[in-house]
């Protein structure tokens, strides 16, 4: 299987972390890409039309494209319980649009400040995506006390959106006010999955 990716991007991380932890590495082709949202890279359009990644290219030439998407998949492939088929299902697949979500946020964000021309930027527009990141913050906030040692798709795109902002926004300082999300993080971090994701 290929996997298009990009050291830095989060959502590669997920599918990266979720690899890890089913034993799935080994198994996976890094193709570097080259996503950009004006400068499109040509190799990974043919491959998606969105040119985005994480893209997965499967044995048979199958293309997945979605993080979530791919992760479910590897997770139908290990036979792991990442995605759980009894009632905690939903709980978790929520868990899983939060931490989504607050990546989307960031990202766009970093798109923003960095790839529009200083004249083009948008105060407003940034404001805003900082609001959903602060609001998303919150949620984890309030349930990381219940997360205890859980292992899933929820608490994989939890980890990874907090390394993100550790990596693109640390002037936002989320360790210092968010407490019981920083303890989670300390310990999910450990994770071997985890550290062996880092984005350096």
């Amino acid at each position: 299987m290929q996997l298009y990716h990009s050291v830095t991007s989060p959502f590669v991380r997920k599918v990266m972390v979720t690899a890890h932890e089913l034993g799935l590495v080994g198994r996976l082709e890094l193709v570097p890409a080259a996503a950009h949202p004006v400068n499109r890279d040509g190799g990974l359009v043919a491959r998606n039309p969105l040119g985005q990644v994480p893209t997965l290219v499967l044995d048979d030439g199958t293309v997945l494209a979605d993080s979530r998407v791919i992760c479910e998949y590897l997770d139908h492939v290990g036979e792991g319980g990442l995605f759980p088929r009894n009632a905690t299902r939903w709980g978790v697949l929520t868990a899983q649009s939060l931490g989504d979500g607050l990546l989307d946020a960031a990202l766009v964000t970093v798109y923003e400040t960095r790839v529009r021309a200083e004249n083009e930027r948008s105060e407003a527009w940034v404001a805003g995506q900082r609001a959903k990141i602060e609001c998303a913050l919150q949620a984890i906030e309030a349930a990381a006390p219940g997360l205890g040692d859980r292992l899933d798709i929820g608490t994989i795109t939890f980890g990874c959106a907090l390394g993100y902002l550790d990596l693109r926004f640390p002037e936002i300082d989320w360790h210092g006010r968010y407490p019981a999300a920083d303890a989670w993080f300390a310990r999910f971090g450990a994770r071997p999955s985890m550290q062996a994701t880092r984005p350096v």
